[in-house]
């Protein structure tokens, strides 16, 4: 089904695939974020933005929720200054989470972080990209520049890292260096216990096994699980960066949903706010 979904895609001109200010002797940073429409999107993405136009070797791969590509998304990357790649896929209607669902009901994005993925194979196989690795960055998370310093590093293979999610959430790592399992609250005994934002992977790792995918049927909190296992990777694979996962480089600060009650009263009112304003 999402073979068939991704042949609406209209791939980027093989130019912009390149980053602007190259750096040679730096692997590419290949960032992928699924995204949805709601009145905190733009706002959502400019944050993210701000971090990444300081990030060298860096293209961006934002993948919307959504039967067609929107004109706010579409406008926004063909202004925000980053080498981009904008694809749409829907999140298939049996997974979709309902308004009065919460939020951790239905794994979210899994889709959309499937078609990044079938983009960066194909481009891949045409020879389109330079060697670098692949970041499932959402667009709810607040990002460290430090932390694309230590993606930036040469060996990583599988690397992991802290995140904000307790007060923090990391791995934990020996005296020898060594990933050991996991410091969280949810169900450390998962394979993985990382957030998706806790771990970057080596794109020869994602082409040398070109069927591995997020699996959407995998229970609560085993969907990064379900890639890293289709990967065949173990703990002894993870390379603990970030001080030894000692230092947080990523927030998850999901932006707090807007109350527009006079919005509804103007509505009501027959004088809606301007819908040609893009917000």
């Amino acid at each position: 089904m999402l073979k068939a979904k991704l042949k609406h895609y209209e791939d980027l001109s093989e130019k912009s695939i390149q980053s602007k200010g190259e750096v040679n002797n730096l692997p590419f940073i290949y960032a992928i974020t699924p995204t949805f429409t709601r009145p905190v999107q733009k706002a959502e993405l400019v944050r993210l933005t701000l971090a990444f136009l300081h990030v060298k070797n860096f293209h961006w791969i934002v993948v919307e929720d959504s039967t067609e590509k929107t004109d706010l998304v579409g406008n926004f990357l063909q202004d925000c200054g980053l080498p981009f790649t904008h694809l749409h896929v829907k999140t298939n209607e049996q997974f979709q989470l309902k308004s009065t669902d919460p939020n951790w009901k239905q794994p979210r994005g899994v889709d959309q972080r499937n078609a990044g993925i079938e983009w960066l194979l194909k481009a891949h196989r045409e020879e389109k990209l330079k060697p670098g690795v692949v970041y499932f960055a959402d667009d709810d998370n607040t990002y460290s520049l430090q932390l694309f310093r230590e993606a930036h590093k040469k060996s990583i293979r599988l690397a992991s890292w802290s995140c904000w999610r307790l007060r923090f959430e990391r791995p934990i790592v020996s005296s020898s260096g060594k990933v050991t399992g996991w410091y969280t609250v949810w169900d450390p005994s998962r394979p993985f216990a990382m957030d998706m934002a806790g771990f970057a992977i080596n794109l020869s790792l994602l082409t040398s096994h070109p069927e591995a995918r997020f699996d959407i049927r995998s229970r609560r909190g085993y969907v990064e699980s379900s890639l890293l296992t289709s990967l065949g990777v173990t703990l002894s694979d993870l390379e603990p960066k970030a001080d030894n996962c000692s230092k947080v480089y990523v927030w998850h600060t999901r932006t707090e949903k807007p109350n527009w009650k006079q919005e509804v009263k103007l509505i009501a009112a027959g004088r809606p706010s301007d819908p040609r304003i893009e917000v």
